[in-house]
């Protein structure tokens, strides 16, 4: 009986171990369960008995045959693993095709999200371009309103209708727009559509600014016509003005005194001359400061050099300040017989002074100053207005009136100007001296007297030229200043003219 060779089953063994071992390794690599098939393949690879050295004697047929089952069982092993194996990939591919399918589900929730936000832009944007549409269409109403309005004044019939037109045309787009918006039906293109009604808007808006100007320029030319006009009855009333003032000097001649005797004076008669003389004192002085304003004069300053401790209740009352300035210049020396003339000779006797300055008074009273200064230039008037002119007129202040002192230089030549300016001082300077005239023709002659700064207000001596200082309950009103000078003739006073004020000074005793 033949032995079985080692050599014949060892190789077989090695192989069939090693196939099972990469099985084991691939579960194990993959984490599947262990299945009775492989489990049976690996009881017979590691449960198998050691053959004996005795049973390696037996016969050669049986040891073939049990080689033979081996086999057998050892490809079922191998066809269970493929099993398994194909198994596994079906997993995979399940588990692939999940995932897949999660995936696409995401990506289609993400689509659907951004569409939804993609909708809610478009619908936005489809209002605004709505709404830029509605501000486009209530700018041209706006315009076409602004038209209506201007063609109304000047009326202007075929702009009217224009202008009724575009109203009527743009409310109607106003109600389509609010059609569209409550069905829905929006731009299908609202970018450009927002640009064009930016446009328009812009346009409205340009046309209205447009018509306002236009609608300035034309109240600019009304202002203009009505500044015409005033002009023109501005010059109307300087020109009546004037006729007054010629009647008023026609009446200052003081015809009344034609047949008055020396013997007939009365203080009507003289009180009739100071409501002259007052009239033309006050027409000078506007004078005086229309030329100061005409020369840039700050007459609050040039007030206030003249008394400084005034306190005006009104702005207008500066003017009582140069009345009183010049009043003052005039009247110094009223109370002399010679008034400012020292070198002036008059009569010793009393009742000659009288008959002198009464024929004085008659001479000047029915003529011009002008015209009495040309015929007598060396007489006593003549000689009054020359010396009261230098003392009245500052040369700065002639200089900023005129220019140059031409005016003064001819008066200290003995000459007389043939200005306004100088006309209306002579005409006042002859009021004065006419009044100085008629004081020396009484007998006994009227005094003059003024009231000192700080004294208290008496209606016996006094007129107040500011009535606003009796409604003040602050403090008692004090006399600032003494404008027109009162006078006294015999037991009749006449009041003199102050300007009271708050200001407060130590009183002086009236002279």
């Amino acid at each position: 009986m033949d032995s079985v060779k080692p050599s014949a089953v060892t190789p077989s063994k090695s192989k069939l171990a090693r196939t099972f071992a990469k099985v084991l390794h691939l579960r194990a690599a993959t984490g599947i369960a262990p299945v009775d098939g492989i489990q049976k393949v690996k009881s017979q690879e590691f449960g198998i008995p050691k053959v004996k050295s005795q049973e390696f004697g037996t016969a050669k047929g049986n040891s073939q045959e049990f080689g033979s089952q081996k086999v057998s069982s050892q490809d079922s092993g191998i066809q269970k693993v493929k099993s398994q194996e194909i198994g596994i990939q079906k997993v995979k591919s399940l588990e692939k095709v999940k995932d897949e399918w999660n995936a696409g589900k995401v990506r289609v929730d993400q689509s659907r999200s951004f569409d939804k936000a993609n909708e809610k832009l478009q619908e936005r944007a489809a209002l605004e371009a709505l709404l830029a549409k509605l501000f486009a269409s209530v700018s041209s109403v706006k315009a076409a309103y602004a038209q209506l309005q201007y063609a109304q004044s000047p009326y202007d019939g075929e702009g009217i209708q224009v202008a009724d037109k575009v109203v009527v045309s743009e409310l109607q787009n106003l109600s389509e727009l609010k059609r569209c918006f409550l069905k829905k039906q929006f731009d299908p293109s609202p970018e450009r559509t927002l640009v064009l009604a930016e446009i328009e808007e812009q346009k409205s808006v340009l046309k209205t600014y447009e018509i306002m100007g236009k609608k300035l320029e034309s109240q600019v030319r009304l202002k203009d016509s009505e500044i015409v006009f005033l002009g023109e009855k501005l010059e109307e009333a300087k020109s009546q003005n004037k006729l007054l003032e010629k009647r008023l000097n026609q009446s200052g001649q003081l015809h009344v005194f034609d047949n008055l005797h020396l013997s007939g004076l009365s203080p009507s008669h003289f009180v009739t001359v100071l409501r002259h003389m007052v009239k033309y004192i006050r027409s000078f002085v506007r004078m005086m400061m229309d030329e100061m304003k005409s020369s840039g004069w700050d007459i609050h300053a040039a007030a206030k050099a003249i008394d400084q401790d005034v306190v005006y209740w009104k702005e207008d009352h500066k003017c009582f300040a140069f009345e009183y300035f010049v009043c003052r210049e005039m009247f110094d020396a009223f109370q002399y017989p010679n008034f400012s003339l020292p070198n002036e000779s008059l009569p010793d006797k009393k009742k000659q002074q009288q008959q002198l300055f009464f024929v004085r008074f008659t001479e000047l009273k029915s003529m011009k100053a002008k015209e009495y200064l040309a015929q007598n230039p060396r007489s006593a008037f003549a000689k009054f207005c020359r010396v009261k002119y230098l003392r009245v007129v500052h040369p700065k202040m002639e200089t900023s009136f005129f220019g140059n002192l031409n005016q003064r230089n001819l008066v200290n030549a003995g000459e007389f100007p043939s200005s306004n300016f100088f006309a209306s001082f002579a005409e006042m300077a002859k009021r004065v001296w006419l009044l100085h005239c008629l004081a020396f023709s009484f007998n006994p002659e009227a005094a003059i007297f003024q009231v000192s700064k700080g004294c208290r207000f008496s209606e016996v001596y006094m007129e107040s030229l500011a009535e606003e200082a009796f409604l003040s309950t602050a403090s008692e009103p004090q006399v600032g200043f003494t404008v027109v000078p009162g006078f006294k003739l015999g037991k009749t006073v006449i009041q003199c003219q102050v300007y009271l004020s708050q200001s407060q000074s130590t009183p002086r005793k009236r002279r």
